[in-house]
């Protein structure tokens, strides 16, 4: 059964799963598919291209899949992706692809805290957690289970790997590595992530080969070509370093520093 208050404008060309309730005075767009047991509260506007998976919980004043703040947009057929089991909180805005990628997606079992901006042609992974006001420029990568801090920014086009964390007010405009905590005005290298790794279950093995393979990047005195080298030869065999070496092979805009 649907549930939707008197005062809501919903489409009825809109695709509304089992279960689905709509608070009062929301607004549902056209070309909307909201999963089964998925709740929008009050005053949230989901525009065309909404997809939300099952179990989305919408918080109040949320806008999800508005047009982009992006000069090149032409209006484009474009989507915004929310995986299952995430929330939304209040005043949260979610703006859909442009022509290059079609779309941003936002993963499973995410937590997105009040007043989070998430700009087009982003993906954030699955069990990621953005504190309240935390702002991603376009086309930023956000992978699995990485934590940012309270009013934090991404630099359009950067990278965050994955099991990362950001400190609060922290000014992401190099990509960062996965396992690692950074932090600061411009973020800078403070160790890795050993309390959330250990958490999530990483051995004692694993977490040896992720501190031998940054200490030979940020404390060997090597060149970063040829810590690379060093890093592949005595630890390439470990999986985990390997997520890092393609992390870093993928950097588009350089690695956090010391």
């Amino acid at each position: 059964m649907v549930t939707i208050h008197p005062t809501a404008i919903v489409s009825p060309n809109a695709k509304l799963g089992n279960n689905v309730k709509v608070g009062p005075f929301s607004i549902i767009h056209d070309d909307v598919e909201i999963g089964d047991d998925s709740i929008i509260d009050s005053h949230a506007v989901l525009y065309d291209g909404a997809r939300l998976g099952n179990h989305v919980r919408i918080f109040q004043g949320v806008s999800v899949a508005n047009v982009p703040q992006d000069l090149k947009f032409g209006n484009e057929k474009t989507f915004f992706y929310i995986g299952d089991n995430t929330q939304i909180r209040e005043f949260v805005t979610l703006h859909r692809g442009t022509r290059a990628t079609g779309k941003s997606i936002v993963g499973k079992n995410c937590l997105l805290m009040a007043y989070c901006h998430i700009a087009h042609d982003c993906v954030v992974g699955d069990n990621v957690i953005m504190a309240n006001s935390v702002h991603l420029g376009g086309h930023v990568e956000i992978e699995n289970n990485v934590i940012i801090g309270g009013l934090a920014g991404v630099h359009q086009f950067s990278k965050i790997g994955a099991h990362a964390m950001v400190g609060t007010h922290s000014k992401i405009t190099s990509d960062v590595p996965p396992f690692l905590i950074v932090h600061g005005v411009p973020a800078r290298f403070e160790g890795i992530n050993k309390v959330g790794l250990k958490r999530r279950g990483f051995s004692a093995e694993q977490l040896e080969a992720i501190k031998e393979a940054y200490r030979i990047i940020y404390l060997s005195g090597l060149l970063f070509s040829d810590a690379k080298i060093r890093i592949a030869k005595e630890l390439g065999h470990h999986e985990v370093v390997k997520q890092i070496l393609d992390f870093i092979s993928r950097a588009t805009r350089g690695i956090v520093r010391k």
